[in-house]
């Protein structure tokens, strides 16, 4: 049976459990459960991971643990009772565990690295915790290091600042709101700010003097010296070093490793160095021989500087090498390192031995105990400490310290009878007074122990002899008296014997007979000679003679003989204990001169405040030994004494001695009646307070009140236990009488002068110190009354000096923190004077700091939820008083300009948090009552209502992101669960007060903006935290966003017809708040819309302003990143929300409006799937396809669907800057023209928008005009530019702005050399199909046709778009795909080349125009694509497989032409024909035959350099010929079983049969007109064509042509040289000319690069699918079959396998190169040199190859692959018409071809603006398709254009071919025969005139060129011919595959831009 437990709560999971047995539970080592019940070895409950899932589990897999329960029962809630450190830690570093492999996933490996080795050391430092073997102050420190590491790796991964309290973490809900940001400021500032270490110490370690040639021992010494004051401020540093330069003492590290400790920061600065002098200890002379003398000296070496500034990096310095210099001259030496610190070169070098010294230096900072902690392993090892000399910054009270330190300053000696000086050596010694010398009292510095005598360092012959050697004794105190320094000055000689002679001594005694120490200062002594064997032992025979020159006594002859030498030291006290002021001796000793007291207590003001802390008990006991002798005589003085004394003790230097005062009142005061005196001398100067004149003696007597009033007390408590509390009452008159003084003093108004307020300013700041002795002699209410008559007494009037009114407040704040204010009962009394002060400075806006502080620790008292009835009260007191100007005074500092200086601004951060968290708290501690109360005590509603508002607008401030730093989470937190209390509350006096008549529209505003702002805070959204942070929120808050947003739906249910003042208006902020991904936040918001929807339908007929304002904030709300795809399906859904409310689109389903509202819903949801798709797209890296043609798909759908004119106008210019990143120039410039069409010329005023300033209509538009000139410029679209510069120069010209117009025209005449003189490369198109549900949805299931990039080829294309979507799966075959792979999930593109379709064909069938002018129209204003697929119908015949070769023929039309504003667009219809195997040849050998006739045409005009590509071209066609290439058509279509079962095609058999003959025709004339030209060495392969010609004649049945043929000057370029059967033969003559324009020499055609079993003709540079390989510079592929019809040595046919189906001609390019699907385009050098060859229809594949061309490939020298490359190609949008074609000369001819009426688009712009053409027509304005006549027809063995994969021409749009086939246009006239006459007008027209500017709105058809219209006799009738075999197809043609009569493109009315 299952029990609940009762103990058992809690456990980690120690083994992992399945949770195989039934309703068993499956757990991980690790996972915490919470247990609910047990059976029999098993416990039932869940993991704290995931609370939803309960199961069962055995009880031995879980390892319980203490734990607390609340709320027993269903939803009680489990809490470990562990170590909280030891919760925090464990929560940490599971969150850590996720996030740190994310580090890893995200590459960044250093953070990874580091987290990790943190994570490690934390689980040791836990470990250690839960083992619970720590000592107290251990685990003190393993938390604080904890805490560090936690903290650390927090602000490194972005995680919240925990506020914590003794290391552990705090519960907001359990301290107050001001404390709480008090913590979290505190572990901020600490984060921020590291503090700055006031003491620092040098760490200095000796390694070795580096030396060639030492062999003597050596002396260092280290000290630090200052250079400005040019003194040591150190004690010396002493090591010894062997002859090898190491340390004597290795093993002893604190014999050569030093601290120099407590320097202050004053002290790190560059002017202090380290020096070091080096001594050695050896022979006089470095160079002596050894045997010359055995006594060592002590002898100068060198010496070293190194500025301590070096160090300030903080780096260490190791094995740091010191330059070691010598002095030039022995003199110098004791000044050697100032020489060298101001670097006087001249008096010192470097050593002769070039030595070197390593050390390592590293400077620590903080204090010494903080040092011994960080760097326990320097002190544990051994370091010898140097202290500065002296006594440090600050005096600790107990320390102990005697130390004289002695400098050697130098000496005067006599020659002593010898020739040259002297070498003189000093020794020291210490003698006490018995005559013995004191042992192991001279120190030479810190790492030598002390010695009993001192050698000083000998100068080589010097009788003025200087040593600057420092010395410290540490001579005891009792040593002191009576002990003498003794002197002894000897010769040392350096002879051999080097014997040492004493010559004379000197002494000093160390105290006086007085009592005083030896003075400090230098002192000359007497040098007292005497001789070697002199006995100095006997100190009473010398201590009797004078020992100073400063005290000579007399002037006896031995005194004067004496004087003549002298010996000069420096001496310095420092003691704790003696003293050299005779003053404070005299005080000291009162009682022996009794007479001097009242001169000692004057002259104790003067004493040095060492020399008086030093003996501050005894000063003290002597003052109150004074007071008791005679009070009456010496109380003032002694009064003034004191008070001199306390004031001392607030120096910072003796600021450490308070204890020490503190413990002398507390242990050793006894003066139980000195509070008599001290009262009434205290009483007498208050009193005076007024009257003085000086103030400054009673401001020290006020500054030590805190001490005088504990003297007081302390006696006062002295005398009551000694007469058991007697005269108690007269204490207290005395006490009450002295305040009352006080209370008068500071009720008075300062009248004048200053000196007033500053003795009450003075009073002040000291005055709370006194409470707490107060509180030691009186009850608490006495005292706080006694404080608040007081501070009540302060005048309260505003204009009091600013400097008081500061000290008032902080007097009020030092009683806010005393321990006076801490109790409830003496609180309550003080509480409304400190907030009468504080209400005053608020309302003043003064000292916000003080107030701010005063404030926190006020609510820091008064603890959450509690109840106490004082407590109750204190809130009403503060509500009453200062919750109106506290919200003042957060408006006010909020609304202030931040200041400048970063400090001033942390400043002013802190003072706004501090006002933020007391508001905070005040509003947490109210309750209803206080609510009830505050709303009650408004007596009109307009005050209510101003209240309302300031609240509101403060809470709004509190929202805000910068109110709190970013990892506030848990401050924020609080906050708004205050602040959504508060509105809780205050919502009901909303409805009550301001509904109905009594409707105020500004505070239900304010209200409502409060509401969204609040949801919307990021601090809120839940969706972003971690789960067990979102988990921790939800326990402790709830989601107070649904909180919230339930109020909000309820307050808004509350309005009824006051809804309509918040249409449109609450919208925006609405809609903001639904798009959280909250979904009951959700739920509640949306139906809000349909009530919106529903009261504008009611109050206008329609919800225009509705929809408006949701479309608006919808794209700014959704490209800031809010929203997703749940939201759109949730707002278009019809799943009902939640509980009675149905879905949105349901509502309005019932709504009479419901067609408007479905309609709106449709178009919202649409909107964001677009802004959906575009920011996905924007979050990508660098531009590409989709990001453009996702904004293009947002600009139209804002254009067409939603007419919004703004956001369409922002759009164009973010495509614009897509497209300026990618350098899509030309589409920039298209983009930029959609808006400049919205523009007109006028003067119009527009407003700032975007990037464009202020300007009048008309500049802006010029602007434009220029901006879109420069990218067509820069996108070589010359053509368009040249049009927009004539549009401007027009405006120009009629401004009469010349000065623009001639720049305008000199522009344009650039841009025609350009035109003329840079190359252009032609583009490849791709067509692009994306299918599959996973693709945004602008292209779900659509197809497009791309403008490729310059160079980029199919396979480029395609790696391109794979990259672009990278999930994305490549097609292999161009079938249409089925509904499976539209409805998939996933990503399919398919992807092949297409042709361009040029729709203008004049220009390019014109002759005469060069090829730079036609690339741009074969490119440009392109609607129309195709591609075709071969394919077989019926059955294959294998011996002559062109009967059954059919070709599929796909024509794309798009919405836009390309180029345009996108480098693609959608594909708006599709088209598809069949052509039957006999058009396929009749259109192969049209080609084939134009081909030829261009060719033959170069070569008449002598445009070739060389003959060759004619020569290829002729062997090709011929020699196909004879081996049976067209034979195999006559096979095909001549036979008499096809005509009869193909009776329809009779017309066409006919034109094939012509076709043939016309080719034999033109051969003929070829190779007459190749004989004239042919090189000498050509001439036997022409002969062989020429023989071979006649072969392929008479297998076509042809006798001779000579009847009918002649040589003639005809010129055939485009037109048929057929034969006219009624009129007399034209002759042709391979002589006969025509005057053409000479062309480049890059227009000559490329050889034949393919051989002829390649399927590629290279007929046309119109790639399809089906004749891939004709652009491809590989061979074909074997997967392609070759159906030509072949002889022996044609192309052999393929297996069966390869048969034309659609799957198999569509591989990948991986299998095939020159694909069907993946052509290999031409290259652009090819295409230009195309470019001269051939018309528009274009040639099939050719079956007639031979198979030497194969094998031959021949390329002349004088033409290059690279000769012709084109530049880039530019785009159009179908707004910019290609530039208009030169009108050909007017000659009478008939038209030759049919054109089609197009209806007219809508009027352009007003006639008025003159004959300029409209620039922008609409974009889905039709053009009539065309074919591009110059297309490249060099087939791939130049045969005569049959190949099995025929190149399907577009000859069903060619003029060419409606000539034949259209049976609407007249019969065809006499063959393009042209008489003389013609001539001259032919001649003229070969320069094109320049560009024709006409209306582009008002289309007409455009006229046929000049050669390609056939002139018809007037009187007679064409000549009747075969029947035309094509007319059904071309009819069927004209009817369906044109784009006939189309329905107009709508094209946007030229509207006024409203001020954009």
């Amino acid at each position: 049976m299952w029990i609940p437990t009762e103990h058992e709560k809690y456990g980690v999971v120690i083994a992992s459990f399945r949770g195989t047995v039934p309703y068993g539970l499956s757990l991980e080592i690790g996972d915490t459960v919470q247990i609910l019940e047990k059976c029999d070895g098993w416990y039932r409950g869940f993991a704290l991971k995931n609370p939803n899932i309960k199961g069962i589990f055995p009880s031995s897999y879980v390892h319980l643990k203490n734990a607390c329960v609340k709320n027993k029962g269903q939803f009680e809630m489990v809490i470990p009772t562990e170590d909280s450190v030891i919760t925090e830690m464990t929560s940490t570093l599971r969150d850590w565990g996720t996030m740190w492999k994310q580090l890893y996933v995200r590459n960044e490996g250093d953070l990874f690295h580091r987290l990790w080795h943190i994570m490690n050391e934390i689980l040791d430092l836990r470990r250690q915790v839960l083992v619970g073997h720590l000592t107290h102050d251990r685990m003190k420190d393993v938390k604080r290091h904890i805490t560090a590491r936690l903290d650390w790796g927090n602000e490194q991964l972005g995680l919240d600042l925990v506020p914590r309290k003794e290391y552990a973490m705090v519960d907001p809900e359990d301290i107050s709101i001001t404390e709480l940001y008090r913590l979290m400021e505190h572990r901020h500032r600490k984060k921020d700010t590291p503090v700055q270490a006031s003491s620092h110490h040098l760490f200095v370690q000796m390694k070795s003097l580096m030396c060639s040639n030492l062999g003597e021992e050596l002396e260092v010494i280290f000290s630090l010296f200052d250079s400005k004051e040019n003194r040591p401020i150190s004690e010396r540093f002493f090591l010894r070093l062997n002859r090898n330069g190491l340390p004597k003492a290795p093993d002893k590290p604190e014999r050569h490793c030093s601290l120099f400790v407590d320097l202050g920061s004053s002290e790190l600065r560059r002017d202090i160095y380290i020096t070091v002098h080096i001594i050695r200890i050896g022979r006089m002379g470095a160079g002596e021989k050894k045997n010359a003398c055995s006594v060592q000296y002590r002898r100068p070496f060198g010496c070293a500087v190194l500025s301590i500034a070096d160090l300030l990096t903080g780096e260490t310095k190791d094995d740091l090498i010191l330059k070691v210099y010598m002095c030039n001259t022995e003199s110098e030496w004791y000044q050697i390192h100032e020489n060298i610190i101001k670097k006087l070169n001249a008096r010192y070098n470097l050593t002769g031995s070039n030595a070197g010294l390593a050390v390592s230096l590293q400077l620590l900072h903080g204090d010494i105990e903080q040092i011994r902690r960080e760097y326990s392993s320097v002190f544990s090892h051994g370091v010898s400490i140097t202290r500065k000399l002296g006594f440090s910054n600050i005096i600790m009270p107990g320390e102990m310290r005697n130390d004289l330190y002695i400098t050697i300053e130098r000496g005067e000696f006599e020659k002593g009878g010898k020739s040259v000086a002297r070498n003189v050596e000093v020794t020291m010694f210490i003698v006490e007074s018995g005559g013995q010398t004191l042992k192991d009292y001279i120190s030479f510095g810190s790492g030598e122990p002390p010695a009993s005598e001192y050698h000083s360092f000998v100068l080589y012959h010097n009788n003025s002899p200087r040593w600057s050697e420092l010395l410290k004794l540490p001579i005891p105190v009792d040593k002191f008296r009576g002990a003498h320094i003794r002197f002894e000055f000897r010769h040392c000689s350096t002879k051999e014997k080097g014997e040492k002679k004493l010559f004379g001594f000197s002494f000093v005694p160390l105290m006086q007979e007085d009592g005083r120490t030896l003075p400090d200062g230098t002192h000359e002594l007497i040098v007292h000679k005497c001789e070697e064997n002199t006995n100095l032992q006997d100190t009473t025979r010398y201590l009797k003679l004078p020992f100073s020159k400063g005290i000579l006594l007399g002037n006896s002859n031995q005194t004067m003989k004496a004087t003549k030498e002298s010996f000069w030291i420096t001496s310095f006290l420092c003691s704790t204990k003696l003293t050299q002021n005779g003053d404070m001796l005299d005080l000291l000793k009162w009682r022996t001169h009794p007479d001097k007291i009242t001169g000692c207590l004057s002259k104790l003001k003067e004493i040095d405040g060492s020399e008086i802390v030093k003996f501050l008990q005894d000063t003290l006991d002597t003052l109150f030994g004074i007071l008791d002798e005679n009070s009456q005589k010496y109380g003032s003085k002694v009064f003034d004494s004191l008070v001199h004394i306390i004031n001392l003790l607030q120096d910072s230097k003796f600021h450490h001695f308070k204890p020490v005062m503190d413990t002398y009142i507390e242990s050793h005061f006894a003066g139980a009646l000195a509070y008599r005196d001290l009262i009434k001398v205290l009483k007498w100067y208050v009193d005076r307070i007024t009257e003085a004149e000086r103030q400054e003696h009673i401001q020290e007597v006020l500054k030590a009140q805190e001490y005088i009033f504990k003297y007081i007390v302390q006696s006062r408590r002295l005398f009551s236990l000694a007469t058991g509390g007697q005269n108690e009452e007269e204490f207290r008159c005395c006490i009450q009488e002295l305040l009352m003084s006080v209370r008068f003093f500071l009720s008075q108004e300062s009248k004048g002068s200053g000196a007033l307020s500053q003795s009450q300013a003075v009073f002040l700041s000291s005055f709370p110190a006194v409470y707490s002795e107060l509180l030691k002699l009186f009850d608490v209410r006495e005292v706080a009354n006694l404080v608040q008559d007081t501070l009540g007494s302060l005048p309260t009037i505003v204009h009091v000096d600013d400097s008081l009114q500061a000290v008032k407040l902080q007097c009020i704040g030092k009683t806010v923190e005393s321990q006076l204010y801490t109790n409830p009962d003496s609180r309550y009394i003080l509480l409304p004077v400190v907030l009468h002060h504080l209400h005053m400075h608020l309302q003043e806006q003064k000292d916000l700091i003080v107030c701010a502080r005063i404030l926190s620790n006020v609510f820091c008292l008064i603890k959450k939820n509690s109840s106490e009835k004082s407590v109750l009260e204190e809130i009403d007191v503060i509500v009453a008083s200062l919750l109106d100007i506290l919200l003042r005074t957060i408006l006010e500092i909020t609304s202030r300009p931040q200041p400048s200086g970063s400090s001033m601004r942390l400043q002013f951060q802190d003072v706004t948090g501090e006002f933020v968290a007391c508001l905070l708290s005040l509003l947490r501690q109210m309750t209803d009552r206080h609510y009830q109360q505050l709303l009650d005590s408004f007596n009109t509603k307009e005050e209510l209502r101003d209240f309302l508002l300031q609240i509101f607008t403060v809470f709004r401030i509190l929202i805000r992101p910068e109110m709190f730093p970013k990892d506030w989470t848990v401050m924020r937190l609080v906050a708004n669960n205050v602040i959504i209390t508060t509105v809780l509350y205050l919502s009901d006096a909303l409805r009550k007060n301001f509904l109905n008549e009594n409707f105020d529209y500004k505070i239900w505003d304010s209200y409502f903006y409060l509401a969204v702002i609040f949801i919307n805070q990021l601090c809120l959204q839940l969706e972003m935290f971690t789960p067990s942070k979102k988990k921790k929120v939800l326990e402790k808050y709830g989601d107070m966003r649904v909180t919230m947003g339930c109020e909000i739906f309820s307050m808004w249910q509350n309005l009824g017809e006051h809804k309509l003042h918040f249409i449109p208006a609450l919208i925006g902020p609405f809609l903001e708040v639904t798009l959280i991904p909250q979904p009951d936040l959700r739920n509640v918001m949306i139906p809000i819309f349909h009530d919106m929807m529903d009261w504008e339908q009611r109050r206008s007929g329609n919800f225009k302003q509705v929809e408006a304002k949701l479309i608006d904030k919808l794209d700014s709300l959704m490209s800031e990143g809010k929203g997703d795809e749940t939201y759109r399906e949730l707002f278009n859904s019809i799943i009902p929300l939640f509980g009675p409310y149905p879905s949105l689109l349901k509502k309005i389903e019932r709504e009479t409006w419901r067609e408007s509202g479905v309609s709106l819903i449709a178009t919202v949801t649409r909107l964001m799937e677009r802004l959906l798709d575009y920011r996905d797209c924007m979050k990508m890296g660098e531009v590409d396809g989709k990001k453009i043609g996702c904004t293009v798909s947002l600009l139209n759908f804002y254009k067409t669907e939603l007419n919004k004119e703004e956001m369409y106008i922002r759009y164009i210019h973010k495509l614009y800057d897509l497209h300026l990143k990618a350098q899509n120039f030309t589409e920039a410039a298209y983009t930029l023209l959609l808006y400049d069409e919205l523009l007109e010329w006028s003067d119009r005023p527009l407003r700032e928008f975007l990037t464009y300033p202020m300007q009048t209509e008309w500049q802006r538009k010029e602007h434009l005009h220029l901006a879109i000139i420069q990218n067509f410029d820069r996108g070589k679209c010359w053509e368009n530019g040249i049009i927009l510069c004539r549009k401007i120069a027009e405006q120009y010209e009629s401004y009469y702005d010349y000065r623009n117009l001639s720049k305008m025209r000199m522009m344009e005449a650039s841009l025609y050399d350009k035109i003329m003189d840079q190359q252009r490369l032609e583009p490849e198109f791709f067509r692009v199909g994306f299918y599959g549900k996973k693709f945004p949805f602008f292209l779900r299931n659509k197809e497009f046709v791309c403008r490729g990039h310059d160079y980029e080829r199919l396979e480029a294309f395609q790696q391109r778009m794979l990259n672009e979507f990278p999930h994305a799966i490549a097609m292999q075959h161009a079938n249409q795909p089925d509904e499976t792979i539209f409805q998939a999930e996933a990503q399919y593109l398919q992807i092949y080349a297409v042709t361009p379709i040029p729709e203008s064909q004049e220009v390019l069938q014109r002759e005469g125009v060069p090829d730079n002018i036609k690339s741009f129209y074969k490119v440009n204003h392109i609607w129309k694509f195709r591609y075709d697929r071969p394919f077989h119908k019926g059955t294959k015949d294998k011996e002559n497989e062109f009967k059954s070769l059919w070709v599929e023929r796909t024509s794309l039309y798009l919405v836009q032409s390309l180029p345009g504003i996108s480098r693609w667009f959608e594909v708006e219809k599709r088209e598809v024909v069949e052509m039957s195997p006999l058009e396929n040849a009749i259109e192969v050998l049209e080609n084939k035959n134009q081909q030829l006739k261009t060719l033959i045409s170069q070569c008449q005009t002598r445009q070739m350099q060389n003959i060759n590509p004619l020569t290829m071209c002729l062997n090709g066609v011929i020699d196909a010929a004879v081996n049976g290439g067209v034979s195999r058509y006559q096979e095909a279509f001549f036979v008499k079983e096809y005509i009869l079962s193909h009776p329809e095609d009779g017309e066409k058999i006919a034109r094939l049969r012509e076709l043939m003959l016309e080719q034999a025709q033109i051969l003929e004339f070829g190779l007459a007109v190749h004989e004239k030209f042919v090189p000498q060495d050509m001439r036997p392969l022409h002969k062989k064509l020429v023989d071979q010609f006649f072969v392929m004649k008479s297998s076509l049945g042809i006798q001779e042509f000579s009847a009918c043929i002649q040589a003639s000057p005809v010129h055939f370029p485009n037109g048929s040289p057929r034969v006219c059967r009624n009129s007399a033969p034209a002759s042709m003559s391979p002589d006969g000319t025509r005057v053409i324009p000479r062309r480049s020499p890059l227009s000559y055609p490329a050889v034949n690069r393919y051989s002829s079993s390649s399927l590629s003709s290279q007929a046309s540079a119109e790639p399809s699918p089906s004749t891939s390989s004709l652009s491809s510079t590989h061979s074909a592929s074997p997967n392609v079959t070759s159906s030509a019809p072949s002889s022996a040595r044609a192309s052999p046919l393929l297996s069966d396998k390869h048969k034309h189906s659609r799957e198999n001609s569509c591989l990948s390019p991986r299998e095939r190169p020159c694909s069907a699907i993946y052509p290999t385009p031409v290259e652009p050098s090819q295409r230009l040199l195309f470019n001269h060859i051939g018309d528009g229809a274009l040639p099939r594949s050719d079956p007639n190859l031979s198979a030497p061309e194969k094998a031959v490939n021949p390329t002349p020298s004088s033409w290059s692959l690279d000769s012709g490359k084109e530049a880039k190609n530019m785009s159009d949008s179908g707004k910019l018409i290609s530039p208009p074609v030169p009108p050909r000369p007017t000659q009478t001819a008939s038209p030759a071809r049919h054109t089609t009426p197009v209806s007219p688009s809508p009027a352009g712009r007003s006639p008025l603006k003159g004959s300029v053409q409209s620039f922008t027509p609409s974009p889905v304005e039709y053009h009539s398709p065309g074919l591009s006549s110059n297309s490249p027809v060099l087939s791939g063995s130049y045969s005569s254009g049959i190949s099995s994969l025929s190149r399907c021409s577009t000859s069903e749009t060619s003029g060419f071919e409606n000539q034949v086939n259209d049976p609407s246009a007249p019969g065809p006239g006499p063959g393009p025969c042209y008489s003389g006459p013609e001539e001259p007008v032919r001649k003229e027209s070969k320069t094109p005139p320049p560009y024709s500017v006409y209306e582009r709105t008002l289309r007409r058809p455009v006229p046929l060129p000049h050669s390609l219209s056939i002139p018809v006799p007037p009187t007679a009738e064409p000549p009747a011919l075969p029947p035309k075999p094509l007319a059904a197809r071309s009819s069927h043609l004209e009817n369906g595959t044109r784009r006939t009569d189309p329905a107009p493109r709508p094209r946007p009315l030229p509207r006024k831009v409203s001020q954009l």
